[in-house]
């Protein structure tokens, strides 16, 4: 009897498991991104190109890119990526390094052109960072008790932090949330990280008066009003405050027509508002909750530390742009220029955040159940 119960446990097969809500909603927020985006963007794009589907046409390459990164990432086991984190790393760094000796546009140094591709390096520099710190912390996860090793591990990640800061400060600052963020999660030892979080005010004060236009920023976000460069944050409250509960409807915003200032852009989630309402930025928040959550149900049940430190780096890569977009949008911090997921204008970020999402379901493979 005895023996044929253990041949009957034998014979369960173990049943691989693969998250489809995490897709369901990731595509979910693509759709509508699209639709808001030409939304937001078509009247500029006519008067601008003569055609209303410009950037539309160009968030969808960049969406289809993504998606092809996606379908890799799913079909390859997500451990090929930890023999490869330290040569990812300093490719990423070499090339944020590079872009800060190309042609500025705009006052920044932010994109490399290849044929006729744009690629931003610092983009690319958060996923280096996720997968680097993700291979790091699965080596040495006991070391981490220690303050030293954990004072470490933020210290190597800080040259990549340097070059991407000194052309794009506020993507810097997520990638230093990300660093941040999976360490804490991975250390008991947290008196480590209020030296890290004194070392990172004071370092990021003094970058701020290094650069004046940089300590204006403050100056703008705490009086609008009285500087030309606040316009594009009192336009951006002005369409959600008319907004209402639900909205004007879809289309019909009129702070889209020239008065928020690249409204396809960081002041998307402005345009919802003014267009949806309250209920649509609700909509729009849970459907990120419901992102972020999955990311945590993989990255509990992740395999192994490699595949839960990639994942918890991925969560908070969203998370914290998501948190950061919202918060320059209502004024509640300095304008940063951070976009918001799957949502705005953004060619590199778009492919980076969808491909990110495959190396996720890649992690959710390894799961089994029983």
């Amino acid at each position: 009897m005895a023996s044929k119960r253990k041949k009957a446990t034998q014979r369960v097969p173990h049943i691989r498991y693969f998250d489809y809500n995490l897709l369901a909603i990731m595509l979910l927020l693509l759709i509508f991104g699209m639709v808001m985006m030409y939304s937001a963007s078509a009247y500029m794009a006519t008067l601008k190109f003569g055609n209303p589907s410009f950037w539309l046409m160009k968030q969808i390459k960049a969406a289809a890119l993504g998606m092809i990164g996606l379908a890799i990432c799913i079909r390859l086991d997500y451990h090929i990526f930890k023999k490869f984190a330290f040569p990812i790393a300093l490719l990423s760094l070499a090339l944020c390094v590079y872009v800060l000796f190309t042609e500025s546009i705009n006052g920044s140094s932010r994109w490399i052109y290849i044929g006729g591709l744009s690629i931003q390096p610092s983009e690319i520099a958060k996923v280096a960072v996720i997968i680097f710190l993700a291979a790091l912390i699965s080596k040495i996860p006991k070391e981490l008790r220690d303050t030293k090793q954990v004072i470490k591990c933020f210290l190597i990640v800080s040259p990549l932090l340097g070059a991407v800061a000194l052309a794009n400060l506020s993507t810097a600052i997520i990638i230093a949330g990300i660093a941040f963020i999976m360490l804490f999660v991975a250390s008991p030892n947290k008196q480590a990280f209020m030296l890290i979080i004194a070392l990172g005010v004071a370092g990021l004060a003094l970058f701020i008066t290094m650069f004046s236009y940089r300590s204006e920023r403050i100056k703008v976000w705490l009086h609008p009003e009285d500087y030309d460069k606040g316009f594009q944050t009192l336009q951006g409250l002005y369409a959600i405050g008319s907004g209402g509960l639900f909205g004007r409807g879809l289309g019909e915003s009129m702070q889209k027509m020239g008065y928020v200032p690249e409204a396809q852009n960081d002041m998307i989630f402005s345009i919802i508002c003014e267009e949806l309402g309250v209920f649509g930025a609700v909509c729009i928040i849970v459907l990120y909750l419901l992102l972020i959550w999955r990311l945590m149900i993989i990255a509990i049940n992740a395999k192994d530390l490699f595949g839960t430190y990639i994942v918890v780096g991925i969560l908070s890569h969203i998370a914290l742009q998501v948190i950061m977009n919202i918060a320059v949008v209502t004024n509640t911090m300095p304008n940063t220029g951070v976009i918001l997921p799957f949502i705005s204008y953004g060619g590199t970020s778009m492919s980076v955040l969808v491909a990110e999402m495959g190396l996720a379901l890649s992690v959710s493979k390894g799961i089994e159940l029983t």
